[in-house]
């Protein structure tokens, strides 16, 4: 008799969910809850609620007509139906997925790749191994005085502003990294950085790095291509701030309650 298992089924990001009297769900049972396509390798993915947890991808979506009670939802939306720690589980499900489709062929000699473990593949001509591939990117909490930096990117979707942000580039440590993408950004200083937590950002593989800083010199001058507006706002007359699921919402809540 198989076991229940918690089954996190995508079609690109949509995320498979189940309607029940409490909410959504992830999708629990013995078997997958649709048929796996030919091609689609199942993943071990952990356990969550002692149940094993799985995921797979589908190569066409499916509709709701034969089971109502079934939704596929992206994952950045299911962050508002789903419990945190199934949301949390299925950002690693979708990582495992996005990494699976990348490295189908070894990038040097382009012969498929082999499985060698739930995060390992190895290439059987060259003997190259690939494992999940996760881009660092650093975020920044600054203050002057009694008010806060925000900022309005470019490829923001929606009206909010968020805090200054950006990759880790080859060579470089996060440190290096927090005040690089401030004076690119911004043109300004900054003094006293401090770690402050980090947040796995499946968007679709990275890892974000809070830290929090105080203004030191400058002017405000903005990186026209990244940005279009950015100032120092006080508690009274903050902006749209991000949603409760960032890292970045985090730091400005920290900062809004001390």
């Amino acid at each position: 008799m198989n076991e229940i298992t918690l089954w996190f089924v995508f079609y690109k990001d949509q995320l498979l969910m189940v309607q029940h009297n409490d909410g959504y769900h992830i999708p629990a049972s013995e078997e997958p809850p649709v048929k796996v396509p030919i091609g689609s390798t199942v993943h071990s993915i952990g356990n969550l609620k002692g149940m094993p947890c799985k995921a797979y991808a589908l190569h066409t979506p499916i509709s709701g007509e034969e089971a109502p009670q079934r939704v596929m939802m992206g994952l950045r939306a299911s962050y508002d139906h789903l419990p945190f720690e199934e949301y949390y589980k299925g950002g690693k499900a979708f990582e495992i997925l996005n990494w699976d489709q990348n490295t189908r062929y070894c990038p040097s000699c382009g012969v498929p790749t082999h499985q060698i473990s739930d995060i390992g593949k190895k290439c059987p001509e060259c003997r190259q191994e690939f494992y999940p591939h996760i881009s660092p990117a650093t975020i920044v909490r600054i203050t002057r005085g009694d008010s806060i930096l925000m900022v309005r990117a470019r490829n923001f979707r929606g009206t909010y502003y968020g805090l200054v942000a950006g990759f880790l580039e080859a060579g470089e440590t996060l440190e290096e990294c927090v005040h690089r993408e401030v004076m690119e950004e911004t043109g300004i200083r900054i003094k006293n950085l401090k770690y402050f937590g980090s947040q796995p950002w499946p968007y679709p593989s990275g890892v974000m790095i809070g830290f929090t800083a105080e203004y030191e010199s400058g002017d405000i001058k903005l990186q026209d291509e990244e940005l279009c507006a950015g100032a120092f706002f006080d508690r009274d007359n903050l902006p749209e701030i991000p949603r409760k699921m960032s890292l970045a919402r985090t730091l400005i809540d920290d900062w809004i309650n001390q």
